[in-house]
């Protein structure tokens, strides 16, 4: 099947042998009746969210989800579901414009890196934001916190935490097969770890609501940035961006302190069921309360920490390059003039001291 091309990734291995007819994946709608249904069972375990609970509402039935281990499974399909997505943008769009671009190599990798970024940050902000309409979490901000532990998500949030583990678990793998350099990997783990360590967190614990809103906005924000990159590799006088990104990330860094605050450190520790009960989903513990909230603290300085020290070193760049166009400016030779002190000629001219012009003198005859 690949004889006759060779794939430079793991994402383009996968989407040439679905390309080809090598890989069929086959949905539950298009099972036949000669297909087993064991088969059927295994394959709607891989594409379906599992453990779900039908309950009667004044809507009428609606049905809860809830996790568990088959979870793993359903977010390995996606996980290779992940790995063709990021293959087909690479392919049909950024390869293209890079072409155009005529980049150097490094800064082929960022633009590639940000491009890949801008466009997972662009659904995942607009299809959180839709969640948080349709749920009503951002009309009635006390619902983050009252009623917990949040045990029954609708299927849009279950599905939305289980895309988004299989996105960052993806993009362990693509760290290799894109050739990233091994100075930038130090850095790219630690992005990679910290999304998957607090949305484990958020969906583990039973705080998805809270942790929908903190997506959000570390989306928009990290959304902001790779624009403002990509705006820079076409065009290096495009700085104006940056300074955008840089008022909305002191804010989303404030704004997500200031919540994680309100909800876990005082809308959980006034809530009734205080303690823990692994059967119900409750993890409301001093301990585990406190714990949030020093992983948020330690997080959000971190990255400040980061964010200073990179305005820091963009400030002392822009002073040294003033001071080099100074001393430049400087060091240009003035024209000289030619001038002769007894007639004060300039240029070949006769001029005067102040400026008049001389008047013709006579000369006597011997």
């Amino acid at each position: 099947c690949l004889s006759d091309h060779k794939p430079k990734s793991l994402g383009n291995i996968i989407y040439y042998i679905s390309s080809r007819g090598c890989l069929k994946i086959t949905l539950g709608s298009s099972v036949t009746a000669s297909t087993s249904q064991a088969t059927a069972k295994t394959a709607i375990l891989f594409i379906q969210p599992q453990y779900n609970v039908t309950t009667l509402s004044p809507e009428g039935e609606v049905t809860f989800y809830h996790y568990g281990w088959k979870d793993c499974a359903t977010i390995l399909f996606y996980f290779f579901i992940a790995i063709i997505l990021h293959a087909v943008v690479q392919e049909y769009l950024l390869d293209k414009v890079n072409r155009r671009l005529h980049l150097s190599k490094s800064k082929n990798t960022k633009f590639n890196e940000s491009g890949q970024l801008c466009v997972f940050h662009l659904v995942s902000s607009v299809w959180s934001f839709y969640i948080l309409i349709t749920e009503g979490y951002i009309l009635h901000p006390s619902s983050l916190w009252e009623n917990y532990p949040h045990i029954h998500l609708r299927f849009q949030v279950k599905f939305f935490y289980l895309t988004q583990l299989a996105y960052w678990l993806h993009a362990l793998p693509e760290l290799y097969f894109q050739k990233v350099r091994k100075e930038e990997i130090s850095r790219q783990l630690q992005y990679i770890s910290l999304y998957l360590l607090h949305i484990s967190a958020a969906y583990l614990l039973n705080l998805s609501r809270v942790g929908l809103v903190l997506l959000f906005l570390q989306y928009v924000s990290e959304l902001g940035f790779h624009i403002a990159r990509l705006f820079y590799f076409t065009d290096e006088n495009h700085q104006k961006t940056f300074d955008l990104w840089a008022v909305s990330f002191v804010f989303t860094r404030m704004a997500t302190l200031t919540l994680m605050f309100l909800a876990v450190g005082f809308g959980l520790a006034r809530a009734e069921n205080q303690g823990l009960d692994l059967e119900m989903g409750n993890f409301n513990t001093v301990l585990i309360r406190m714990t949030v909230l020093l992983l948020a603290c330690l997080t959000q300085s971190w990255l400040l920490w980061k964010f200073i020290r990179f305005q820091l070193r963009r400030w002392r760049e822009f002073r040294h390059e003033q001071a080099v166009r100074k001393k430049a400016a400087t060091k240009q030779p003035l024209r000289p003039l030619k001038r002769d002190s007894l007639g004060h000629h300039e240029n070949g001219l006769l001029k005067a001291e102040n400026g008049a012009s001389p008047r013709t003198k006579k000369f006597k005859s011997p």
